[in-house]
């Protein structure tokens, strides 16, 4: 097989979105220290006596060494390193379990409001009556989709949520005399920071196995029962892209064993407006507001991950909170009361995110979320029914629900790895979908399209995993051994960049790359 003038593979399909996305044609970016020099600055400026009376005897001993530079360079230095990037903007993003939609721009427009945008969490309660408007209301909406009695807005992500609900859920079991309870449930198919934030409180970890199907056995959790069971932690919609069908069951089951259910509301975008968690029994859920109502996700964050409660944990639900007050105003608890936990996060949370949140759930209206949901279903039903024939369906006989699983059987001794399609994929303008997990079944590939990409963007897709998949079969292996070809990095050695980090620059253009 010949090689095109970039270096990729003649024959391998047409890239439908390069031209669209175009981060693959864009030159290397040099790093700053290479564009300027330490003997120069971008800006005028006269000597200035320093003192280091105030500094502790940690003043510095040796030159800052910082390259300077211009503002049209600095300027010109990120808007290219963003160009290099991949976005939400820029593409689709079908990375499953890790929910990528679009961020209205009417979300972005209220968030920059004067009164939202300049708040400062110290100023007096009297000034912000209206963000304690919008915590409460976000709050009432979050109570109203979950049936459920209490929301704590404050936890920062999904797993901070979770440590929340399992804090809950400890404080409630040592109230009644139960602190022996240190073993939680978690199935197999679980995201890894469950088991992480029940071993973090303390408890023991105990593992159900995932059915032949994707889903939880009942009888499983109830053979796994015991009076040292302190709770379940399940995924539902779970991790594999499926409704939990005996949910129900498994929550009457470990209620009656004296445990508590906590649900992780990752996939809870799936099934808004349309299933209420608190009817199938969950005690404790946390809820991403970056996946599930369209605040900005990815580069760390700000995230914000709330989390609703039961009648039963409602009570140690943590400080600050939202209460009106007999004359109408809006006050913030801010000291534990009775049984109440303390702070988890400084502050009031992530207020960006309230307003964005909130303005996404108005602008949908309860039946606008509800087809929301409904469309994310329908959409990765239409990737699962576009590709089935050409690429292995993990689990055939259910419905998906917002994403889809596949794995590498339709692969099996061509040569060609998950990872490898994955870097193929990069070459045709799309990131990769989620790879190797869930790690119930082998080579995962799980795509979620969101309820925010046209069928012509689906279709795109689907066109072109067929024409790979068809390329691995036809033993094109050439085409995905090396990808990508065409993207500002060709393949990296992702393990040993991670083992050998090289954390400082040096002016050695000959020096070894750990990542190369």
């Amino acid at each position: 097989m010949s090689m095109n003038t970039r270096g990729r593979p003649t024959g391998a399909g047409t890239p439908s979105t390069l031209a669209a996305n175009g981060a693959a044609l864009l030159p290397d970016e040099p790093l700053l220290f290479e564009i300027g020099d330490t003997e120069h600055s971008g800006v005028d400026l006269p000597d200035a006596e320093i003192s280091t009376a105030r500094l502790g005897g940690f003043e510095r001993t040796a030159p800052l060494d910082l390259a300077g530079l211009t503002e049209p360079e600095a300027m010109r230095h990120y808007v290219r390193l963003s160009r290099l990037n991949h976005s939400i903007d820029a593409g689709f993003y079908p990375l499953g379990s890790c929910t990528m939609k679009h961020n209205p721009r009417l979300n972005e427009k209220m968030a920059r409001l004067p009164g939202f945008a300049d708040l400062h969490p110290l100023q007096p309660k009297s000034t912000v009556q209206g963000a304690l408007a919008v915590m409460e209301e976000l709050s009432h909406w979050l109570l109203t989709l979950t049936n459920t009695s209490a929301v704590a807005l404050t936890p920062k992500a999904g797993a901070h949520g979770e440590l929340l609900g399992m804090m809950t859920i400890k404080a409630a079991q040592e109230a009644r005399g139960e602190a022996h309870r240190k073993i939680v449930l978690v199935p197999e198919s679980a995201h890894g920071t469950n088991p992480a934030t029940a071993a973090f409180l303390g408890y023991s970890v105990k593992a159900i196995p995932a059915r032949e199907d994707g889903t939880v056995d009942v009888a499983a959790v109830r053979e796994a029962l015991s009076p040292d069971v302190a709770a379940i932690m399940l995924t539902n919609p779970n991790t594999c892209g499926l409704f939990e069908p005996d949910v129900v069951a498994i929550a009457e089951a470990v209620h009656n064993a004296g445990a508590f259910f906590y649900c992780d509301g990752a996939n809870f975008n799936a099934i808004m407006g349309v299933v209420r968690p608190g009817d199938l029994g969950i005690d404790a859920m946390h809820i991403n507001l970056h996946k599930t109502f369209s605040t900005p996700h990815g580069g760390g964050g700000p995230g914000a991950g709330p989390v609703v409660l039961s009648e039963a944990l409602a009570p140690f639900a943590p400080v600050p909170f939202v209460r009106r007050n007999a004359d109408g105003s809006l006050d913030l608890v801010e000291h534990a009361e009775a049984q109440s936990l303390e702070r988890i996060t400084a502050f009031q949370g992530q207020m960006g995110m309230y307003v964005r949140a909130l303005t996404y759930m108005l602008s949908h209206g309860g039946d606008g979320l509800a087809q929301a949901a409904k469309d994310a279903v329908l959409n990765a039903n239409y990737i699962k029914a576009r590709l089935a024939d050409v690429v292995t369906v993990s689990f055939p006989d259910h419905h998906a629900m917002h994403e889809v699983l596949f794995d590498d059987r339709f692969f099996e001794s061509t040569g060609v790895s998950t990872l490898d399609f994955a870097k193929a994929l990069i070459d045709e303008g799309f990131h990769p979908m989620t790879m190797y997990f869930p790690l119930v079944v082998h080579g995962a590939m799980l795509v979620e399209p969101t309820e925010s990409e046209s069928k012509q963007t689906l279709d795109a897709f689907c066109d072109v995993m067929r024409d790979l998949a068809n390329d691995a079969r036809d033993g094109n292996t050439e085409r995905f051994s090396g990808a990508p070809y065409t993207a500002p990095r060709r393949r990296l050695d992702e393990t040993r960049a991670a083992r050998q980090p090289i954390l400082t620059w040096e002016p050695d253009d000959a020096r070894a790359q750990a990542a190369e």
